[in-house]
């Protein structure tokens, strides 16, 4: 199957109009925030975008995203592969319509669009690849190369003994009695 390249931006509501369906790719040396945040990532980003109108008559638009990223091992400091999945679902709303939250169901995240009325896809895709990231990025223990007994945490010295502030009030009790 030959990939199409996504378009970056396009008008949700005219798309939702005919229904429209993007399977395609995106290159991900467009998304500079994401390569910024990984080692490497391959050269496309994997997209499927499906464009409708749902029951309430809400634009709708959702998908998914796939790509294989390398990321640093904070463990061991150690390359480490990682796939990269995101699903979405958003519904485009114009700047005094994000207010009013109420007509929006809790399933759909409010996307505003431009004076132009269009949604900038690259934008919303490297956002959704840049929050599916890991916090942290480790290998599994079997797999990484600093195992468990490697590992040093350092040793906490006991605490000395202080005296106790008011053991001179309790001399003083003793001489008056």
């Amino acid at each position: 199957m030959q990939k199409v390249k996504l378009p970056h931006s396009v008008e949700p509501t005219k798309s939702a109009m005919k229904r429209s369906d993007y399977r395609g790719v995106i290159a991900s040396k467009d998304m500079e925030r994401l390569s910024e945040a990984v080692v490497r990532c391959n050269d496309y980003v994997d997209a499927e975008v499906q464009f409708e109108k749902d029951a309430q008559g809400l634009t709708v638009f959702h998908g998914h995203l796939a790509t294989q990223v390398t990321l640093i091992c904070q463990r061991c400091n150690g390359e480490l592969d990682y796939p990269v999945e995101a699903e979405f679902c958003f519904t485009p709303v114009q700047g005094e319509e994000q207010e009013s939250d109420d007509i929006i169901p809790e399933a759909y995240e409010p996307v505003e669009v431009n004076d132009h009325g269009e949604v900038n896809l690259l934008q919303i895709f490297e956002d959704e690849l840049l929050l599916s990231l890991p916090i942290v990025p480790l290998h599994a223990e079997s797999e990484c190369t600093v195992k468990q007994d490697d590992m040093s945490f350092g040793k906490i010295e006991p605490e000395q003994e202080r005296q106790n502030p008011f053991a001179v009030l309790k001399e003083l009790k003793r001489d008056q009695e």
